[in-house]
């Protein structure tokens, strides 16, 4: 799945969301490390500023955590926030 250029919702969102679904289906663990902003650029065909907003939408709401220098990561899911 990757975002639609045509959909009126703003791309960081229409990210967030991937990446947000991905966590919750397990494709990426707890304290596992995301791919790099390079690498989701490419793959979702979007700026480096949309990739930089949705992993700052996913860290505020508690998926991820950034560590300087060593990327983003996937918070542990005792920290995740509840879904209904």
């Amino acid at each position: 799945m990757t975002v639609d250029q045509l959909d009126p919702t703003p791309l960081w969102e229409q990210l967030a969301a991937i990446l947000r679904g991905r966590i919750q289906a397990g494709d990426y663990a707890p304290r596992q490390v995301l791919p790099s902003e390079a690498h989701l650029q490419q793959e979702h065909g979007v700026s480096r500023g949309t990739v930089r907003r949705a992993m700052a939408a996913l860290g505020e709401q508690g998926w991820t955590v950034t560590v300087q220098g060593r990327g983003t990561f996937v918070a542990p899911q005792e920290s995740w926030p509840e879904t209904t």
